[in-house]
C-alpha cells in the first residue's frame, strides 16, 4: 500500500490529529452519510436526535484535546483543513444556544445538545482501537435509526470499525491511479531504488506524478512547506499563556529574541544549533496547543519536528542559496519513511505511545535532512533508524490531557535527535546492524506491551506525578 506525501502531511488544526482532526472528520463523514440516508433509506423515518459516544483515549483525554468541540464542528460540516476560526466560533455559539443541527438535505433541524449528546464513556473496554467513537441518529423513541463506529488511528486518519477489523487502515482514494513503484517496507523501497537506479526522492516523485503534473506536485509541496514555515513564524512572534488551565507560558518567542541578540553581538555559542531547533519546534507546537493551523507531520502532537529541521536546513545550512528543490526532496523522503512506519506499526500515541509520534517524526526528519544533504539511499535508511531507535519505549502521558507538557519540549528534542542521526549517518557509508524495518517492528512490539496507562490516557507517568499546589 502506498501512502501519498499528502496523506502524511495534511493541513489541519490543533491540538491533536487523533483527538481533534480525526473526530472532526468522523463526525463530518457521519453528517454526510446521514444526509444521504435521509433522502433514501431513512426518508420515512423521523430522525430527531444525534448522539456521539467517545471511548478509550478519546474519553480519558478528550476534554483536554478539544474532542467534544471537534465533534461539534464536524457535525456542523467543518473539515480540519478548511476551518475558519471566526466562523467556527460563531457556529459553535449558535449550536450552544439553539441545541440543534441543520443537515444539507433541507429537512427539519435535528436536536443535538453538546452538553448531553456528547458522552464520555470511560468504562467500555472491548474496543477495536484505543481511539474509538460511535455516532448515532435516533428517533423520537430513542431507538437507533443509523449508527457508525469510527476509529481515529493517528495523523488525522479515520476508519470505520469494519475497515479496521479487516486491517484496511486508511481511506484509500479508489479513483487514484496506481503508483508505478509499490513498497510496504524500507527493504522493498531500497530494492525498488536499486532496480530502477533511482533515489528515494525520485521514487516518491514518480509515484506522485501518477496522479498529477510536475507543476501541480511542486505547487502542492510548496503549499505544505509554506504552511509549516508560516506556523513557525507565528509561533516565534506570539507571546502569552497557552489555553487549558496549566498556565504554560509560550517560550519560542523569547528564545528566538535571545538567540537573535546573541547572533548580532557575535556571542553565539557552539551549541546554538540546538537552541534554534528548539525555538522552531516549540513555536509549532505552541501554535498547535493553541488550536491554530499546523501540518500533521505525521501527527499534531509531533508536528514541530519536521518543520524545525526543514527551517534549520533552509536558514542555517543552505542559506543564502536557493534550496526549494532540496526542501521538496526533504518532504518526499520524510513521507516515505512516515508511510512505512504507519503501515508496519502505528503513528498513534494512543496505540503505541509517543515513540509512534515524536519517534516517527524524528525518523522522518532525519531521513529528509540526510537526503537534502546529499546522502545515499543507504545513509537515509540509516539516519531514520538511528532517530527512531532512540525513541523506543517513549510513553504518551500528557498532563491533564493537554498537548503541552511534555509534548512541546519533546518535539524540540526530537528535532535535535533528527539532526544528530542525519549527521552520524552521513559520516558512515550506510552499513549498520539494525535495519529500519526491524526497528519499526521493535516499536510495534513495545507499543503492544506498553500499559494503556502510558498511551494517551493521562493515567500514568508525568500525568499523575504533577505536584499539586
Amino acid at each position: 500500500m502506498y501512502f501519498s506525501v499528502f496523506q502524511i502531511f495534511k493541513p489541519g488544526i490543533g491540538p491533536s490529529s487523533s483527538h481533534t482532526m480525526g473526530p472532526m472528520t468522523a463526525c463530518a463523514m457521519f453528517r454526510n452519510t446521514l444526509s444521504q440516508a435521509l433522502a433514501t433509506s431513512l426518508k420515512d423515518k423521523q430522525v430527531t436526535q444525534i448522539r456521539c459516544h467517545l471511548f478509550g483515549s478519546l474519553a480519558f483525554t478528550g476534554e483536554g484535546h478539544g474532542t467534544d468541540r471537534a465533534a461539534c464542528l464536524g457535525l456542523l460540516g467543518f473539515q480540519p483543513d478548511d476551518v475558519c476560526p471566526d466562523l467556527a466560533a460563531q457556529r459553535l455559539s449558535e449550536l450552544a444556544a439553539n441545541k440543534c443541527l441543520e443537515l444539507p438535505t433541507g429537512r427539519a433541524t435535528i436536536a443535538f445538545d453538546p452538553d448531553t449528546d456528547i458522552v464520555f464513556d470511560y468504562d467500555q473496554r472491548d474496543l477495536p482501537h484505543p481511539n474509538t467513537m460511535c455516532v448515532q441518529a435516533l428517533d423520537a423513541k430513542g431507538e437507533v435509526c443509523l449508527e457508525e463506529t469510527y476509529c481515529s488511528i493517528g495523523g488525522g486518519f479515520v476508519v470505520t470499525r469494519a475497515e479496521i477489523q479487516s486491517e484496511h487502515k486508511t481511506i484509500a482514494n479508489e479513483d487514484a491511479p496506481t503508483p508505478p513503484h509499490s513498497f510496504c517496507s524500507m527493504a522493498e523501497l531500497l530494492n525498488v531504488c536499486t532496480t530502477n537506479n533511482l533515489s528515494i526522492a525520485e521514487v516518491m516523485r514518480q509515484n506522485e506524478l501518477a496522479a498529477m503534473s510536475s507543476d501541480d506536485l511542486n505547487h502542492k509541496l510548496d503549499h505544505i512547506l509554506n504552511i509549516m514555515l508560516r506556523c513557525i513564524e507565528r509561533g516565534m512572534s506570539t507571546e502569552g499563556i497557552l489555553p487549558g488551565g496549566l498556565g504554560v507560558k509560550r517560550r519560542a518567542s523569547d528564545l528566538k529574541n535571545r538567540l537573535d541578540a546573541e547572533r548580532h553581538k557575535n556571542e553565539a555559542r557552539p551549541h546554538a544549533a540546538n537552541d534554534w531547533l528548539c525555538a522552531y519546534a516549540m513555536a509549532v507546537n505552541e501554535e498547535n496547543a493553541a488550536g491554530n493551523q499546523i501540518v500533521t507531520a505525521p501527527t499534531n502532537g509531533a508536528a514541530g519536528v519536521v518543520p524545525a529541521v526543514l527551517r534549520y536546513y533552509k536558514d542555517h545550512i543552505a542559506y543564502p542559496n536557493d534550496c526549494d528543490e532540496d526542501l521538496r526532496k526533504f518532504l518526499l523522503v520524510a513521507a516515505a519513511v512516515g508511510g512505512i512506519i504507519k503501515q508496519r506499526a502505528s503513528i498513534s500515541g494512543a496505540e503505541v505511545g509517543c515513540q509512534g509520534e515524536v519517534g516517527s517524526a524524528s525518523a522522518m526528519a532525519a531521513a529528509g535532512l540526510c537526503s537534502a544533504l546529499g546522502g545515499t539511499n543507504e545513509q537515509i535508511e540509516n539516519a531514520s533508524e538511528i532517530a527512531l531507535e532512540h525513541h523506543l519505549g517513549m510513553t504518551c502521558d500528557p498532563v491533564r490531557g493537554l498537548v503541552q507538557v511534555p509534548c512541546i519540549e519533546r518535539n524540540a528534542f526530537g528535532a535535535i535527535k533528527a539532526l544528530t542521526a542525519a549527521s552520524l549517518a552521513l559520516h558512515g557509508d550506510g552499513s549498520h546492524v539494525m535495519p529500519l524495518d526491524n526497528c519499526i517492528e521493535a516499536m510495534r512490539q513495545t507499543g503492544l506491551e506498553m500499559s494503556s496507562n502510558f498511551k494517551e490516557t493521562s493515567q500514568g507517568g508525568l500525568a499523575v506525578n504533577l505536584p499539586e499546589c
